[in-house]
């Protein structure tokens, strides 16, 4: 099989579940859009570095980490913090989410986005996209402790904010 069927394969596959990991962390679906597109072209340049010791699920999801964090990298820390602290930053779920999305499931994704950015990332990598613990560690270059150490910390700030919310932690997380 060619690289670009694959590829095309693991977008048909990956593509949205990328987009959604990406806009949780951006914020801005316009720039979730770009990135995935960015993180499927790298997998198209470095296919042939990809040994399949992981998924390609993993793989992917790791090029998009990567790939949110350069982008974070690039931008002027003074400007993303002033941006931060005088806009509210867009926390409307995704379009095609609108309409399905439930009260409840509403009241996780607005509790996920009061969340620092390393719990927004290790809570929607276990807990929303289900990666293994050693899945997560390696899409966030963390150990296995790390990743468990961060989800309990991520979880309980999590219920947190739920409870701040009005909301039911047991009945929003089953």
């Amino acid at each position: 099989m060619k690289t670009s069927e694959t590829l095309a394969d693991w977008y048909d596959d990956h593509g949205e579940a990328v987009l959604t990991y990406i806009y949780v962390m951006v914020r801005d679906y316009q720039l979730a859009e770009d990135l995935t597109q960015e993180t499927f072209v790298k997998a198209y340049r470095h296919f042939n570095q990809f040994q399949r010791q992981s998924s390609s699920r993993t793989w992917l999801f790791r090029i998009a980490q990567n790939a949110t964090k350069d982008h974070f990298r690039k931008k002027n820390p003074l400007i993303r913090y002033f941006s931060l602290t005088l806009t509210e930053p867009d926390s409307s779920p995704l379009p095609s989410e609108l309409m399905e999305m439930s009260e409840q499931q509403e009241a996780l994704f607005g509790s996920l986005q009061n969340l620092k950015p390393t719990y927004r990332q290790v809570t929607t990598l276990r807990m929303l996209k289900e990666f293994s613990t050693k899945e997560t560690a390696e899409i966030l270059g963390w150990s296995e402790s790390k990743v468990k150490s961060t989800l309990a910390r991520a979880l309980k700030e999590l219920k947190t904010e739920l409870i701040k919310g009005g909301f039911d932690y047991d009945a929003i997380t089953r």
